[in-house]
Order: C-alpha cells, then structure tokens, then sequence
C-alpha cells in the first residue's frame, strides 16, 4: 500500500508545479462538513475540491492523475502558533516573534517578519498543518499583529491567505516587563491597555471630524487599535489564571471589541464566564508543561470547554526552547485521550479552527468550493502508528515523505 501511494504520489509530483486536477480514493474521508464518506473519492481541479462521494456516484475524467490512502482528513490547521517568526536554529538571528523596546506595538506586522522558507514550516507541513495562524508572541503587553499563512509556497506573497487576523495582546506575568520598568503588575497592564484604546478613540473622532487639509498625522500604532475599536480586528489576549482571563473579558464589554482568548490553563476553573461572554477560546497545547502560570493545567481542558459549548480550537503555542514547535496533531489525539470524542478533536484542528479564525469558506473542511487541502493517512490520524502518507495544498502535492 505505501509503496504504491509513493509511486501515485510521484507520478502527480509530475505534473506542472500550478494547482493539480487530482482524484483521491480513500476508504476513509472525514469531510467536517457531515457525515464520514467510505470508499470515497474527492476530486480536485485548478486547486479547489469540485466534488467528494463515494466511488460509485464520483467518476473522475479519463486519464486524471490518481492518489490513494486509507484515511483523508482536510489539511489541519494550527490555531495559533510562532513558526515563520521564530526558527528553529533558536539564535538571534531567527527569532522575530518579539520586539522588546516597548510595551505596547500593535503596529508590527507579522508578514513583515514571517519567513516562509524556514524549517518548520516544512516540518509542520509534512505532518499534514497545511495552515497556520501565526505572529508575534508572548512577551509584551502587546506584541504585534498575527497573519494566517499556507504552509506552502517560498515568500510571503505565495503564502498569506490574511494579511493581518489578530492583534496579539497577553496578561499576566508573561506581559512583565524586566528591571523595573512598567507594566510590573497586573493593575498596570489593564491601565495601560484601557489607555490605548481611549487614545484610539480619540484619534478616531479627531480623524472622522476634522477637515480635509486638517487631519491629524497618521500613527499606526492607533490605527491598529482602532481596527480593533470598530470589531474588524479581534483582540487576541493570551492568558492562563482565572482571574486575568476575567479581566480580559471585563476588558471585551467594557470597550464592545472582539477579543479570543488565548492559552486558558484556568479556563476550566472560569467555564460559565466565559461561555456567558460567547468568545472562543484557541486553548494551550493539551500536553504544555504545568508549572508557573499553566500549574492549574487540566488535559481535559478541551473537553470542558466543549461540553459548555464554548468554541474551542487547539495550537502549538509558543515554545523557548529547540524545536520552536509542537504538531498540533498530537495534541489533538491526546485531547481525544482525554475527554473528546474523535470528530470534536478534529474539528478542534480544522473546522472548529478555520471558524474561530475567519477563513472557514476557504479551509477546514472537504466540501465543493473549498481550497483543496488535504492530509492523507495510512490510518486512524490519532493513532501512534499512523503515518502521514501525503500532503495536497492549494491542489497541490507538496509532501510525499511517510512520517
């Protein structure tokens, strides 16, 4: 079996290095998008999925390139990660993710910084992480902007889907700043973020009623924030005690903006708060260390969240130390371990994270008009055993290694 999906895989790695029309035979297709198709086919031209059914009402045309595996799931992706900003050498040199002349840098792109020619992109992708929702990192009051990229594609031009998704803000201790200087404490990160936005408003209006030759200078750093001000910007605020989860979404009403939480270690300790708020929550890697501010970690944080129907997706998260990164198919298989049900930790990894981020009319599900991005299997994904046999995006065949 895997030696002939090698050969099928070869022969499609032919064809022009454009989008591919490709059929794909599965005995397994896990769609997202409703019930599990068996002995199914999905057929794929000029990059996006035309159609998917079982074998007998799918004929693809005469002489279309063919590939085979025992399961297909659509590309996964990974909710919130640092890879493309911080590299995998874990040298100066390849560690963008944070800037830290300042507390406060909403004005710093993500796609300014992201390379789409580093390692771990590569590795992400060969484990089936066709997307990646990705920026700067935990470290500042406010880091940076985040983008959403394929993991496909060598600049940045050939990989963006969003050009800037989500503006990164964290609380708690991972917000402190060094030798004494602010914010130090909890009360100062609130004051100083309450400060910004205010500032933001303020710019606003002078901006919306001032005359044509007398508007103030542009500064970008309250332009970010009134993107967020208008709710065309989420607010992304990584957070892992219970009571800076709480003074996020105090945070959230007090200024009506959209904000997603981040991290949540003590999610489960402020479940109904967070459900009565109706934000989503991208929640810490299930298998991230519990000490510091993640002590309270439960594995079936996944699943209490799932259970208050709160929406939920799974990330990599920032890692200090080499490789950078985790697989958030791992996680996921352990979230499964641990509470979810099969199709909830998949979802949490494609559908559910492709809703939570804004692009789920293009990824995380395999259905007629979506991006063809597709992760092929030798089995059941969350299994130990299973390999990645193939990785399509974009129509594309862009990894044939078995891993």
């Amino acid at each position: 079996m895997r030696a002939t999906m090698l050969l099928l895989l070869l022969a499609a790695a032919t064809l022009p290095s454009a989008a591919q029309n490709l059929a794909i035979d599965a005995e397994v297709i896990h769609t997202m998008a409703g019930k599990t198709i068996r002995n199914g086919v999905i057929l794929i031209k000029d990059g996006k999925i035309i159609r998917v059914g079982p074998e007998s009402e799918t004929p693809a045309p005469a002489g279309t390139p063919r590939l085979t595996a025992k399961v297909v799931t659509p590309g996964l992706i990974d909710a919130h990660s640092v890879v493309g900003l911080a590299g995998y050498l874990n040298q100066p040199h390849d560690q963008d993710q944070l800037e830290k002349s300042a507390a406060i840098q909403p004005e710093l792109r993500a796609i300014d910084s992201y390379n789409a020619r580093e390692f771990l992109v590569g590795w992400l992708r060969g484990f089936g992480v066709t997307t990646i929702h990705t920026g700067h990192g935990p470290g500042a009051l406010v880091s940076g902007q985040t983008m959403i990229a394929k993991t496909s594609g060598d600049t940045i031009d050939e990989s963006v889907v969003v050009p800037s998704a989500m503006i990164a803000a964290n609380l708690g201790e991972d917000a402190f700043a060094e030798n004494g200087k602010s914010p130090g404490t909890r009360a100062k990160e609130l004051a100083l973020l309450r400060q910004a936005l205010l500032d933001a408003q303020e710019y606003r209006t002078k901006i919306s009623s001032a005359a044509a030759d007398k508007k103030p200078s542009r500064d970008l750093r309250k332009e970010a924030f009134v993107t967020v001000l208008e709710r065309a910007t989420p607010l992304m605020i990584t957070v892992n005690r219970a009571q800076d989860i709480v003074s996020a979404l105090r945070l959230a009403n007090e200024f009506d903006i959209r904000v997603v939480l981040d991290g949540c270690a003590d999610a489960h300790l402020v479940v109904d708060e967070i459900a009565a708020a109706r934000v989503p929550v991208i929640v810490h890697p299930t298998m991230a260390r519990p000490f510091g501010e993640d002590e309270n970690l439960t594995l079936e944080n996944a699943a209490i969240l799932e259970r208050a129907g709160i929406p939920t997706a799974l990330q990599s998260g920032y890692e200090g130390y080499v490789p950078k990164t985790r697989v958030v198919l791992l996680e996921a298989a352990m979230a499964a371990a641990n509470g979810l049900s099969f199709d909830e930790a998949l979802g949490m990894i494609t559908v559910d994270a492709a809703k939570i981020l804004g692009v789920s009319d293009r990824v995380g599900s395999i259905e007629p008009g979506k991006d063809a991005d597709l992760a092929l299997f030798d089995g059941d994904p969350f299994e130990y055993t299973t390999h990645i046999t193939g990785v399509v995006i974009n129509g594309k065949v862009v990894s044939e290694e078995v891993r």
